[in-house]
């Protein structure tokens, strides 16, 4: 029988989980049918799955011990009983099936935990929605497979061809051939030990690096260094309180060359105009709330260090923190002190070695543990916490792609609030467009669809603090409040004599997920 041993990355995410904070990643990925669809292309893809679907590891594999979640030698084995039935089902949305019934539903199906004792995995295909589209929801434990790793096996299901019909679905592609001897298990034991004596070179041959790169980070708070963010900045916040199961969740999708046409104007990465937007969409939803405080909100940014080429499952994920410019008002102003915050975070690991740069995250992100414990216990802590919020970025395909000549329309990630941080925004590229998914605790965290209004409000003020014409195709979608009123999109004055831009956001959803056009407004 074919087994995986868990990393202690792996792990973690089993020892995680709780009720509250389940341990699952997923995504939503809205289709345009192909023209020559036939009516029951769900009808009939389901019961092909179902009857003649070979599904492919890691798709297929369970936990050895799942009743043990603490167990520290944690192992994937093949299921000998594996349900098919269980693992993929097929929903329809209650007429009219609009955007604002689809995001509610992915509401309720990322609230519920996944069944350990089976192979950690479920995709939902959901159909009636208005134009023959239909969507997908997967979700699956990052015990498993990290974001980075299902993207890459979701890429490799779909073509760039819309003339093809061939496509199989994600857990039917074989693994490739690398990672498919790696889980064997036969590998050579002079190989193992090479490997390990080529690590602990590696690792030691960077102690300098690493220990001077956290001399920087917790005690080095002046001169070229004092835009570092260390591990006991961020303030106490509305978002650092505990959570319940059920979620929110809202989405955005933006043309990645707005954003980077902003990067290049203010002497940034995309990643700082992305979380510079997030911030002040931040600072006006807060603020509305009365739960903005004078010190800014610290983010902490998840780092891919998988080697490259690697598509493999499992973990390989580095940390780093950024302020989110909650505290600046001008968006021009933010961007710069955001781009400053990440480079010097960045510069923390350039000489660092795979291995040195988790060792890095673990220290730098231990502290957080205080946070996590008052938020579970309602216990008042003077000190400052670690970090307020996650926000990711993981590289998706540049190419639009398609599935038996379904048109992906956008792939929206959804993400992971904890205890301690009831706020989770993950972005994902694709196609020349960069999709947001905010996931938020119900209870904690009212209206979030208005945070995602509000990040296109703030894209359209950098654009005009810049001095940049945005797209005229860059026209708001409104998003429907599930209990309150929807937010107004319309793009907020600047507040000095730079260039003027009525652009708002390309699209905002409230539990829902937009298709590239304007969609009617709803009745909430």
């Amino acid at each position: 029988m074919t087994t995986k041993r868990l990393t202690p990355m792996d792990a973690m995410f089993l020892y995680g989980e709780t009720p509250q904070t389940m341990m699952h990643v997923g995504g939503l990925l809205p289709f345009t049918p192909a023209p020559d669809a036939p009516e029951d292309f769900l009808r009939a893809l389901v019961r092909e799955i179902h009857t003649e679907t070979a599904v492919q590891r890691p798709w297929n594999m369970k936990l050895k011990t799942p009743g043990f979640l603490l167990n520290p030698a944690h192992q994937w084995v093949e299921d000998p009983d594996f349900d098919i039935t269980y693992h993929v089902r097929r929903s329809a949305l209650p007429h009219p099936g609009d955007e604002r019934e689809l995001g509610i539903l992915v509401s309720r199906l990322h609230s519920h935990p996944l069944d350990l004792t089976r192979p950690p995995w479920e995709m939902h295909l959901i159909e009636g929605l208005e134009g023959g589209r239909f969507a997908l929801y997967v979700k699956f434990h990052h015990a498993l497979v990290d974001g980075y790793s299902a993207i890459q096996l979701l890429n490799r299901s779909m073509s760039p061809d819309p003339s093809s019909r061939s496509e199989q679905m994600f857990f039917a592609v074989p693994p490739p051939k690398r990672e498919r001897s790696a889980s064997t298990g036969k590998s050579s034991p002079l190989a193992d030990v090479g490997a390990v004596l080529s690590r602990a070179v590696n690792v030691t041959k960077s102690v300098p690096d690493l220990a001077m790169s956290i001399v920087k980070l917790q005690l080095r708070r002046d001169g070229e260094f004092k835009h570092l963010v260390s591990s006991h900045e961020a303030p106490h916040s509305v978002l650092n309180s505990k959570i319940g199961r059920n979620r929110r969740f809202a989405t955005q999708q933006y043309d990645i060359s707005r954003l980077t046409a902003a990067a290049k104007a203010g002497g940034a990465t995309l990643n700082d105009v992305v979380l510079t937007i997030c911030g002040g969409g931040l600072r006006r939803f807060l603020g509305e709330q009365g739960q903005l405080g004078e010190k800014p909100l610290v983010a902490f940014l998840p780092v891919n260090v998988r080697p490259k080429g690697d598509v493999g499952g499992g973990n390989a994920v580095g940390a780093i923190l950024s302020t989110m410019g909650t505290d600046v008002a001008d968006p021009v102003e933010r961007l710069g002190v955001i781009a400053r915050s990440t480079r010097q975070a960045k510069d923390q690991l350039v000489n660092l070695p795979q291995e040195s740069i988790l060792a890095y995250s673990a220290l730098l992100m231990a502290p957080a543990g205080t946070q996590i414990l008052a938020a579970m216990t309602g216990l008042k802590t003077p000190m400052p916490f670690t970090f307020n919020l996650c926000v990711s970025n993981v590289p998706g395909p540049r190419e639009v792609l398609y599935f038996r000549g379904a048109r992906l329309e956008a792939d929206y990630p959804v993400s992971i609030p904890i205890h301690g941080m009831a706020l989770n925004i993950t972005c994902q590229s694709y196609g020349g467009t960069l999709c947001f998914g905010f996931i938020g605790d119900r209870d904690a965290l009212p209206s979030l669809q208005r945070l995602a209004v509000y990040t296109g409000e703030e894209l359209a003020r950098l654009e005009a603090e810049l001095g940049l014409a945005a797209p005229p195709e860059a026209t708001a979608t409104k998003a429907p409040a599930t209990k309150a009123a929807p937010a107004k999109a319309a793009a907020t004055k600047a507040p000095q004599k730079r260039a003027a831009s009525k652009a708002t956001a390309k699209r905002a959803t409230t539990e829902r997920t937009p298709a590239k056009r304007t969609t009617k407004k709803a009745t909430p």
